[in-house]
């Protein structure tokens, strides 16, 4: 019997680095795969493990690429280009922060930088296609973050004017993904205006219900503002086209809660957790979106303010595999039913 859910799968973003076996998709894929991974999400934003130019351009180089993940053992799960989906909408006050998302020759010109992030969303639809896949994730930016929290007094028509810019600037490039029979799963996050259902519905409208915006489920982004995730899924889960396994804790004390006091990550009261070190209730939600018919990749995005990456890599692909559903046809108190005829039944019914 197999599972409907598919992994376990790794984001490699966290992992590439300058030193093998990370500076490489040859060498990280194999890493993976000797740990139980059997998919990895891509980052398309890091050129030691992907070329995301070349990949636009190149059928040859998109089968390269397949090839060396196939050899390893590993599918491609998505395309990943959440550093390019922040640039498309940067609110004047992260300018200088999110300069380092953008290539040199784009730093110091918000323009150049938002025209360049709208080319590489553009190049990942065409990149994902030539490798034959549906799916990728990413996040939307932010122009109104900064104004979250209504003190001071925001200006009226500030939100409504946002979500509208948000849509003129994300409908032409999901239509474009729509063109390439792709969509976009976004991580819903706090520093980006679409973070939770409110925001998500408000963008969906923004874009006209595009149907090629989707959702790039992360449970550990909204235990830590204190929503109902698994009630998330029963709202939103036809507009679930991913899956981030991360973990993560919310303890409060006296001194902070939500916002945790601008402390380091090790001091929050809310911080990000390797898997099975948290609170996210993943039974329950591997059980939940399992009913809802989620069929794509369980993916460890790995982050953990106290745990080495190489311990949480190692756990993880276990962790999933634990979690993943070998879905019956048939519950247990149906096979004594079994299958009658009409007749039977009108009889049993007294008609």
């Amino acid at each position: 019997m197999t599972t409907q859910i598919k992994g376990p799968a790794l984001f490699l973003a966290q992992f590439a680095g300058d030193e093998a076996p990370f500076n490489s998709l040859e060498t990280i894929t194999k890493w993976a795969a000797g740990l139980g991974y059997r998919g990895v999400q891509i980052p398309t934003f890091d050129s030691r493990l992907f070329d995301l130019d070349r990949a636009a351009e190149s059928q040859t180089y998109c089968d390269e690429v397949k090839g060396i993940c196939a050899d390893a053992g590993v599918g491609i799960t998505e395309l990943s280009t959440h550093l390019q989906g922040q640039l498309v909408a940067v609110n004047p006050a992260y300018d200088l922060a999110l300069d380092a998302f953008a290539p040199d020759h784009c730093r110091g010109n918000p323009a150049k930088r938002q025209a360049w992030a709208v080319d590489q969303m553009h190049k990942a639809a065409t990149a994902s296609q030539r490798l034959g896949l549906t799916h990728t994730v990413s996040f939307t930016g932010a122009l109104a973050f900064p104004y979250l929290y209504p003190w001071p007094q925001r200006p009226e028509g500030l939100i409504e004017e946002t979500f509208a810019e948000l849509g003129r600037r994300w409908t032409p490039i999901l239509n474009h993904y729509a063109d390439c029979g792709q969509d976009i799963g976004f991580e819903l996050h706090p520093g980006e205006d679409v973070f939770d259902g409110a925001t998500f519905e408000m963008f969906v409208d923004a874009c006209g219900g595009h149907a090629a915006a989707m959702i790039n489920y992360d449970p550990s982004h909204f235990l830590l503002q204190q929503l109902d995730y698994l009630a998330f899924i029963d709202l939103y889960h036809d507009r679930i086209n991913a899956f981030h396994v991360k973990d993560a804790e919310f303890n409060p004390d006296g001194r902070q809660g939500v916002y945790s006091g601008y402390q380091s990550w090790t001091n929050r009261a809310g911080r990000f957790r390797s898997l099975g070190d948290g609170q996210v209730d993943f039974s329950a939600i591997f059980s939940k979106l399992t009913q809802y018919g989620y069929d794509s990749w369980a993916v460890l995005e790995w982050e953990c303010c106290l745990k080495s990456p190489a311990q949480g890599a190692a756990e993880g692909a276990p962790f999933i595999k634990r979690h993943l559903i070998e879905v019956t046809d048939k519950a247990f108190d149906d096979f004594a039913g079994g299958e009658r005829d009409t007749d039977t039944i009108r009889e049993m019914l007294g008609l």
